[in-house]
């Protein structure tokens, strides 16, 4: 493995193995690139047993790519026995393989934002059916308890007066109750389940220390406090801890994301090293100006300056527009010339925007031009109902515990088992502290249950147990789940939903794709299980929604439509920043609330560094609300900006084109005249 490629300081961070040590990774400076020729040397130089590094990511796509690379510097045996992995994905792992000492099975499931939405609402109505609170919103307290570590008993609202928290502190422990009756976790449990782990189990956390001798998590600005304690309690013993992050981009605190967290690493972590990788490999020294002038506003922050050997590049282009409309159409015209003038392609341009409601208009815009463009960001495959419906069947079946999923597929496809039966079954099973389904299974015994309901129960699980058998068959899990949805009648259930053929085609289509999905995990996995299987849709990253990825959408040649949050790790020749305005960019709520600042201007700085070769930033002097004009002031953001590395355009796109020197002012006036009199 040759390290000729890399600049001094990346060189200096490859080669410190020992000891903790913070690589203060700037925008396009290369980090992952010395994240995997670290990790080779580790185990290529070094000679450190492949089985002894773990590194974690915050998604699976992450995690592959560096194992890809890291594959191509030391081969792919050695490569393969690394743990890469996520942090959810690691502590599924540790939790499959002790999760018995805190009283659950192996055989646990992991619920989703729907599964966990249909419990809290449930509980919360049994506690108090006038409250008008949303689950949404106690799911989020909740959520923001465990990555905090706080457990029901010392969990509890903030303030006098706090309705949601007062709910919140009512509903976690029934809760964390429900969960473990059904076996089952979420999300935010997987993590904190592992610290409980360690905690009651000391030897448990010392073999897992010394599995893991040499540990480096990539995007540390963005741990919250549960993960970054679990990091720190398997380092503890070796103390061979490597970080890599940008507090600059640390810009997901609405998600419990501490940027304290890698500013006191030296606090933390004693006798720790800190390397600043600052060239920057990706933008023109007048982005990088730019960025650079405005991050240096925020006070709490490693200070560092990116730079470039690159050339100076265009300045910033600054618009000023009418309103929503003329904006949006400010920036077609700019791709269209691009595109027309052969500079850039369609997939070369990128509207990043801070909020959903900015992306109407240019949608609307962009479809009206006939200029072809993606959305990333919307709703995701896994998240799609039909979809839900076809996994509880799965889930369920793995797990008979799981009354959630099985409450949700008990009548659908419809068999004749009402909300009267159902309310009748969940009785019976609190006041026999019997499980649901072994309720269900003795249903003709059960006084008040019909005999055609008592006839439709027996179906549903006469249909669950012969399945429960064949998936375990060892036969194809495809061809079982295509049998399965066969015989429950699910795209028939589809075909007869009052939509458009259309919607119905796409949903059957969809129920496809799961299948499709399994004979999928089962050509690339070894040993594939029905659960391996809900395992792996469970720890999907909402980046990855499967058939419609932002990896896909990004492949076509067509202008990409995102949000700022969303941009994070990816790059373009060309970045518009529209709504560079107070209200949107910082956000209004940010200033009026949390009053956090800072984290609106470091999420301007990721804008910005997304921008390769040019960037244009956008701003209207008014905009509709609620169907009237209201006047709009110029963002601070932009102040602060070096007027020496800005400048205004002109909004028309006669001055777009007349600028190219390829086109002179007649043939422009020609062009122009003729378009008219079409």
């Amino acid at each position: 493995m040759s390290l000729n490629s890399l600049n001094p300081q990346q060189l200096e961070a490859v080669l410190h193995t020992e000891g903790p040590l913070l690589l203060l990774a700037g925008a396009g400076s290369g980090k992952t690139k010395v994240i995997t020729h670290r990790v080779a040397h580790l185990v290529g130089s070094k000679c450190i047993d492949p089985e002894r590094v773990l590194a974690v990511t915050f998604t699976n796509k992450a995690a592959r790519e560096m194992q890809a690379r890291v594959a191509g510097l030391v081969g792919r045996s050695k490569a393969e026995r690394i743990q890469v992995s996520t942090f959810h994905s690691l502590c599924c792992r540790i939790l499959r393989a002790d999760i018995e000492q805190l009283g659950y099975k192996r055989n646990f499931s992991i619920y989703g934002t729907s599964d966990q939405q249909r419990l809290i609402k449930d509980l919360m109505n049994n506690i108090n059916a006038d409250h008008g609170l949303s689950p949404d919103t106690i799911l989020w307290k909740i959520s923001d308890a465990k990555n905090s570590l706080l457990t029901p008993e010392k969990f509890g609202p903030f303030m006098r007066g706090d309705l949601i928290g007062e709910m919140a502190k009512a509903v976690y422990p029934e809760y964390q109750k429900s969960l473990k009756s059904y076996n089952a976790v979420d999300f935010d449990d997987l993590i904190m389940l592992v610290v409980r782990l360690f905690d009651e189990f000391p030897e448990v956390q010392e073999r897992y220390q010394n599995r893991f001798r040499y540990i480096m998590v990539d995007e540390y600005q963005d741990t919250n406090t549960a993960q970054f304690t679990l990091m720190q309690r398997l380092a503890d013993k070796w103390g061979n801890f490597c970080v890599v992050g940008d507090d600059d981009q640390s810009i997901y605190g609405w998600r419990g994301a501490d940027p304290g967290n890698i500013l006191d690493f030296e606090k933390n972590f004693a006798g720790a090293r800190v390397i600043k990788l600052e060239q920057n490999y990706r933008s023109t020294a007048n982005i990088l100006n730019a960025a650079n002038t405005v991050i240096k506003h925020n006070q709490k922050r490693k200070e560092k300056t990116l730079w470039t050997a690159d050339v100076d590049g265009e300045k910033i282009g600054v618009v000023k527009c009418i309103d929503a409309e003329d904006e949006a159409r400010a920036v077609i015209e700019r791709i269209r010339h691009n595109v027309d003038a052969k500079r850039m392609a369609h997939k070369d341009h990128a509207i990043l925007m801070r909020t959903n409601a900015q992306t109407m208009v240019f949608e609307q815009e962009l479809r009206f031009a006939d200029v072809p463009y993606v959305l990333i960001g919307g709703q995701q495959f896994f998240d799609r109902k039909e979809v839900k419906d076809a996994i509880a069947y799965l889930r369920f079946i793995v797990n008979p515990y799981d009354e959630v999923n099985l409450l949700r597929i008990l009548n659908y496809p419809r068999r004749g088992i009402g909300r009267t039966t159902a309310d009748l079954l969940i009785r019976t099973s609190i006041v026999s502290k019997e499980p649901l389904w072994k309720v269900i299974r003795k249903a003709r015994m059960i006084k008040g249950i019909n005999a055609r309901a008592a006839d439709a129960l027996a179906g549903f699980t006469t249909l669950v147990e012969d399945h429960k058998r064949w998936f375990r068959s060892g036969g194809r899990l495809a061809d079982t789940a295509k049998e399965l949805f066969a015989a429950i009648g699910l795209e028939a259930e589809l075909r007869r939903e009052p939509d458009s053929r259309e919607k119905v085609e796409r949903r059957v289509e969809n129920v496809q794709e799961v299948i499709n999905a399994i004979a999928t995990y089962e050509g690339r996995d070894s040993k594939p299980t029905l659960s391996g299987f809900l395992e792996k849709v469970a720890l999907l990253d909402r980046d990855e929604p499967g058939s419609d990825s932002k990896e896909k959408k990004l492949a076509k040649d067509a202008v990409v439509l995102m949000s700022l949050h969303s941009s994070k790790g990816l790059e373009f020749p060309h970045v518009f920043m529209p709504g560079f305005e107070e209200g949107f960019l910082p956000h209004k709520k940010s200033v009026s609330e949390t009053f956090d600042v800072d984290e609106e201007r470091r999420l301007c700085y990721v804008g910005i560094t997304r921008a390769r070769e040019k960037l244009t930033i956008l701003h209207a002097d008014v905009r509709m609300k609620y169907g009237k004009a209201e006047s709009r002031e110029l963002s601070r953001f932009l102040a602060e900006i070096p007027e020496k590395v800005r400048q205004e355009e002109a909004r028309a796109g006669f001055h777009l084109a007349a600028a190219d020197e390829n086109i002179s002012m007649s043939d422009m006036l020609a062009k122009l005249m003729g378009e008219e009199a079409e």
